[in-house]
């Protein structure tokens, strides 16, 4: 299968790192033109040399801004009004007892985790439609459906994100525009290997090996039995992204390693 998505343009939010930066090399692969975005500009510079270095000849332009705010998000479509293909990837995580988790603390995870996707989808998706054409992917989690009870204000932010996209997907029905969220078991990303950065040096081990035990304490039910790599997640949201995925939209599409113990 050959992916071509030349003359595309592709917007991932927080994609300076990780997943992120993953899915962005990856459209830029296919011949998209892929704005990458972070908060600052130099990790927005340095994420650009480290595509540009794995993708010479990809496209990529860089946007610096706050993505969970009201003005970020206005200022991202002031700068590139048309978008072919939004990957709502810009998310926060972090473990915090329900009892000690406060109002604002909620309200920064719901303005970040889901109203940037809500605000972006609602100003580009209308471009799209009248192309008839256009692919929306909200990078959700397991831990939307598999609740973790360390961290319940997160869970319930990418639950949220689950059902933007398939009542986006009905909305935008018959337009060509498909709409579908991801969602990721553990995965090694910068994040996730910062995690285990202490258990590695007192080890000796690799971080895959750390990694791997990691998952099988704490997400037991795994049958990969290993962290994915952010390749393979992004892997999934390029085929999403992608014209032959034009009949898969309002779906859930699993890249946990099996960790979901359902069928």
């Amino acid at each position: 299968m050959r992916i071509d998505l030349s003359g595309k343009r592709a917007v991932v939010t927080g994609s300076t790192v990780g997943i992120g930066l993953a899915i962005a090399k990856g459209l830029a692969e296919c011949g998209a033109s892929v704005v990458i975005n972070g908060r600052t500009r130099a990790a927005v510079d340095k994420a650009i040399a480290a595509a540009r270095a794995d993708v010479p000849d990809g496209r990529f332009i860089g946007h610096a801004g706050d993505l969970g705010t009201t003005a970020g998000c206005a200022a991202i479509v002031a700068a590139h009004p048309d978008c072919d293909v939004l990957v709502n990837n810009l998310g926060i995580f972090g473990p915090r007892d329900f009892f000690e988790t406060p109002d604002d603390e909620w309200s920064r995870y719901f303005e970040v985790n889901v109203m940037s996707g809500v605000r972006l989808s609602r100003a580009w998706l209308p471009g799209m439609a009248t192309r008839d054409w256009g692919r929306v992917v909200f990078i959700s989690s397991e831990s939307a459906l598999n609740i973790p009870e360390d961290m319940i204000h997160y869970g319930v932010s990418k639950t949220a994100m689950v059902s933007i996209a398939r009542g986006l997907a009905k909305r935008m029905a018959g337009t060509g525009v498909t709409v579908n969220s991801v969602l990721p078991g553990p995965t090694l990303s910068e994040g996730f290997a910062d995690m285990l950065s202490d258990e590695v040096k007192r080890s000796g081990r690799t971080v895959e090996e750390v990694g791997a035990d990691f998952v099988m304490t704490h997400r037991s039910s795994s049958i990969i039995r290993r962290p994915a790599s952010v390749e393979e997640v992004a892997n999934m949201v390029v085929y999403a992204c992608s014209p032959q995925a034009s009949a898969t939209t309002g779906a859930a599409l699993r890249v946990d390693g099996g960790v979901l113990n359902t069928i």
